[in-house]
């Protein structure tokens, strides 16, 4: 029988990488899609060090926001891995610039892939399509999937939530209003560590990258509910093969922590590091922000515990995330070997 071919949008990326290593490793031919075939054979030797499968393994050149080329890429695919999705480092001019390639790159592939009879589509939507939008009476809750964020209560949102919320919404939409044979399933990660395998890492990294550069003397109260890359990867795959997944949400993590958290494990591993360990009062940090608009995104988060249950996951996907400790842990070692810290 033929290896199963899926189509990977977004390879390159931290979760597209270690997700694509998994499927070769499953034994399935994966098609990644790049903005830019500059990166092939930089992406290909960084997959070739943790797999020896790359034969299975292609690239084309895509970008969400073009239509017509998705036609094309769904020839003779059986799954579609849909991860790529634009994440900031800094706020965008204006929200729409997050907004509509999200919701333009999901109509294009799940078009395409109902016409092309794909078997099954994941996509990779994210606990803030769920967390956000929250009263500070909901925000008492522990939420599930079938909690969404709220996009009209501004004053709890920002452009990259509400860009991954109005996403998922469409996606479900098509799928309501398009019938087809094509299974659709959606998984929603918190915020994503585990080892980076090379510079170009996720931006969630930077959590680990920020407490151990020496740049903090102390941190905001903000926490995250936090899942290793590797444990995203295994859910994405366990979601695209179980049966019972399709027309199914699935909200993952290992667990919530606060900053100071994550500053006291690191500190254990590595106590000739400078790394802090206490938290600045509120008020500080309010004030700090009047004068530095990178702690603009994160002020929403302050003193807030957005906390979620990712039970559904463990038993219909009979899926077992890699503990807190180690997801902060591997993502310090890795920053060291790659070099960035």
């Amino acid at each position: 029988m033929d290896a199963k071919k899926v189509l990977l949008t977004g390879i390159s990326g931290f979760l597209g990488s270690h997700t694509a290593i998994q499927l070769l490793e499953k034994g399935y031919h994966v098609r990644g899609t790049l903005r830019n075939l500059e990166r092939v054979s930089s992406i290909k030797d960084v997959i070739a060090k943790h797999t020896p499968f790359v034969d299975h393994l292609s690239f084309v050149e895509a970008d969400l926001c073009t239509g017509n080329i998705w036609n094309d890429l769904m020839m003779d695919i059986d799954y579609v891995q849909h991860i790529a999705s634009p994440f900031p480092r800094e706020l965008p001019k204006h929200e729409d610039e997050l907004i509509l390639p999200a919701k333009e790159g999901i109509l294009h592939i799940l078009k395409a892939a109902a016409l092309h009879k794909v078997k099954r589509v994941v996509f990779t939507s994210s606990g803030a399509a769920v967390v956000y939008g929250k009263t500070k009476e909901q925000l008492q809750h522990v939420m599930d999937e079938s909690v969404w964020t709220d996009i009209n209560y501004a004053k709890d949102l920002a452009p990259y939530f509400k860009s991954k919320t109005i996403a998922e919404a469409t996606a479900w939409e098509f799928m309501k209003t398009n019938p087809s044979t094509m299974e659709f399933v959606t998984v929603l990660p918190g915020a994503i560590l585990g080892p980076v395998l090379e510079k170009d890492f996720g931006t969630s990294a930077n959590i680990v990258i920020k407490l151990m550069d020496g740049s903090m003397p102390a941190v905001p109260q903000i926490g995250f509910e936090i899942i290793d890359v590797r444990s995203v990867a295994d859910a994405l795959i366990k979601a695209m093969e179980t049966p019972c997944a399709t027309n199914n949400r699935y909200l993952i993590s290992s667990g919530f922590l606060m900053l100071k958290d994550i500053g006291q494990i690191l500190k254990k591993a590595y106590p000739a590091n400078k790394i802090p360990t206490k938290e600045l009062p509120n008020f500080i940090v309010k004030l700090f922000s009047k004068f530095d608009s990178s702690l603009q995104p994160i002020m929403i988060d302050l003193g807030v515990k957005r906390r979620v249950n990712a039970n559904k996951a463990k038993n219909e996907l009979n899926w077992q995330p890699i503990a807190l400790e180690e997801a902060v842990l591997s993502c310090a070692k890795s920053l060291f070997e790659q070099k960035i810290l």
